[in-house]
């Protein structure tokens, strides 16, 4: 019987599809009127009003300068820096309150490219944000690593983000096969 594989990069896209699907606060900074999209409607948008509405909708809106993403959203190079320092220094992994806590590092990146460009943050800030980004990442996958070589508990579970999860499952069965070939008699 062939085994259905399906690609870990298919997987985490579709998470990070999900992930723009998802409901995001947006403050209006120019007015715009009324348009659909994909059988939705969408405004009209007065400034200084609030809007929440599905990251891919307001990442359209933001780029052409009519939305930005609202205070309570944001994920600056200063909230990633708080992020990884929180995970540095925690040897177990953090539970987020967002299953898309990496998906929206990853797209949040966008705004801080897109302030440097416009040159109202300097470009350190980018640079901190994809440093901070990598210590993020990089310091979880060693603690994803450590977690897939035992069983996996309901408390460890719950502190996987959705992306996490996906990795879990597939590192947890190659090094359990990894293992077995060495450990196992023939």
């Amino acid at each position: 019987m062939e085994k259905i594989v399906i690609k870990l990069d298919d997987s985490l896209s579709r998470v990070n599809f999900i992930f723009k699907n998802e409901e995001i606060a947006t403050e209006c900074i120019n007015d715009y009127k009324h348009f659909s999209l994909l059988g939705g409607d969408f405004g009209p948008f007065e400034k200084g009003e609030k809007y929440s509405l599905p990251f891919f909708v307001a990442l359209c809106l933001i780029e052409n300068n009519i939305l930005k993403i609202a205070i309570n959203e944001k994920c600056d190079n200063v909230d990633v820096q708080r992020y990884a320092i929180s995970e540095r220094d925690n040897q177990m992994l953090l539970e987020r309150k967002n299953s898309y806590f990496l998906n929206k590092i990853k797209e949040f990146k966008f705004f801080i490219e897109k302030e440097v460009e416009e040159k109202k943050k300097p470009k350190i800030n980018l640079d901190r944000f994809t440093s901070y980004s990598t210590n993020i990442v990089d310091s979880r996958l060693l603690k994803l690593l450590k977690l897939a070589k035992s069983n996996l508990s309901l408390e460890d579970e719950r502190r996987l983000t959705s992306s996490e999860m996906i990795l879990f499952k597939k590192l947890s069965e190659l090094i359990k096969s990894w293992r077995m070939f060495f450990l196992e008699p023939k």
